[in-house]
């Protein structure tokens, strides 16, 4: 099969997607789209692309029955500009290959993020790890004056050390957080997707959510119909406990619904989905019970060997 190219993703190859104040995504490369997963998922039984009705189909019922395989033979491949403090949150998710701009070899450039005015925010009481409230005009203009000022005495602390002499990997160390770094960041979609459901959330960080979203839109160019299913059952879906999917049989039945209701009515779901949904509310398999765990006598263990 030939390389496969994608009209939209190709009109976006090489666009920099502008993020934050200084910041931006840039769709560089990419390998395979839509076609390539369903070729992929094929490949069993020798067929190719069908009709993208068809295709849509296979791709959705890939995505929500976690066989993930076929969308890993879609790569990524981008550049991103970032402050420090995002790029830290970024690099945890360990299933993608990078490369970043070294301070060891270069002398970082002069630009630092600074949130807009309404983004200072306070302490979230409920949330030790998230913001509360903005905070008023007049507080929140003092903040941003002193992290500009903070932010220029460290560069030019640096530069000072750079022309001293001092080697680069020293000179960096005290550099804020703030200060913009870039990199190549390259990953399948499978973990794209893993990715972007956790940074698009709303209770991710506002900063590394404006990437998330400018990375969505360039996996949207390169396999719409994957990104079509990822929105349906990852992005926009949920998943229930044990316990959640109990409470809500229980619900269910309250209402008069069991597994032998006829949910057409309350949903334009095709049929076949609808059985899914009814096999994930009432599943057929039972837990199987606990095994019995009793001392063994080493007697009979001597007569079994």
């Amino acid at each position: 099969m030939a390389h496969n190219t994608v009209p939209a993703a190709e009109a976006l190859l090489d666009q920099y997607l502008p993020v934050l104040d200084h910041g931006f995504v840039r769709l560089v490369d990419y390998l395979g789209g839509d076609a390539r997963i369903v070729q992929a998922a094929r490949v069993s039984y020798g067929e190719g692309t069908k009709s993208v009705r068809e295709d849509k189909a296979l791709i959705n019922y890939l995505y929500r029955n976690l066989h993930t395989s076929p969308f890993e033979q879609v790569i990524l491949t981008f550049h991103c500009k970032l402050p420090i403090f995002v790029a830290r949150q970024w690099i945890r998710h360990r299933t993608a290959r990078l490369n970043e701009l070294s301070g060891r070899y270069s002398v970082m450039g002069d630009e630092f993020y600074l949130p807009d005015l309404g983004r200072v925010q306070s302490q979230s009481t409920e949330n030790k790890q998230a913001s509360g409230d903005s905070l008023p005009p007049d507080t929140a203009r003092k903040v941003l004056a002193a992290l500009k000022i903070e932010q220029g005495h460290a560069y030019s602390h640096y530069r000072e050390l750079i022309g001293q002499g001092v080697a680069r990997e020293l000179a960096r160390i005290n550099l804020p957080l703030s200060l913009y770094t870039e990199w190549y960041w390259q990953i399948d979609l499978h973990n794209l997707f893993h990715f972007l459901r956790l940074r698009l959330d709303a209770h991710a960080q506002y900063e590394i959510r404006q990437y998330a979203q400018a990375l969505g839109r360039c996996a949207q160019a390169v396999a719409p119909l994957a990104y079509e299913a990822f929105e349906e059952h990852g992005l926009y879906g949920a998943r229930l406990s044990r316990s959640e999917l109990k409470l809500l049989r229980r619900l269910l039945a309250a209402a008069g619904i069991d597994q032998d209701t006829d949910l057409s009515p309350y949903s334009k779901l095709p049929r076949r989905r609808l059985g899914e949904f009814s096999a994930k509310l009432w599943p057929a398999a039972v837990e199987p019970a606990k095994p019995e765990i009793r001392p063994v006598d080493r007697g009979e263990i001597d007569s079994a060997e």
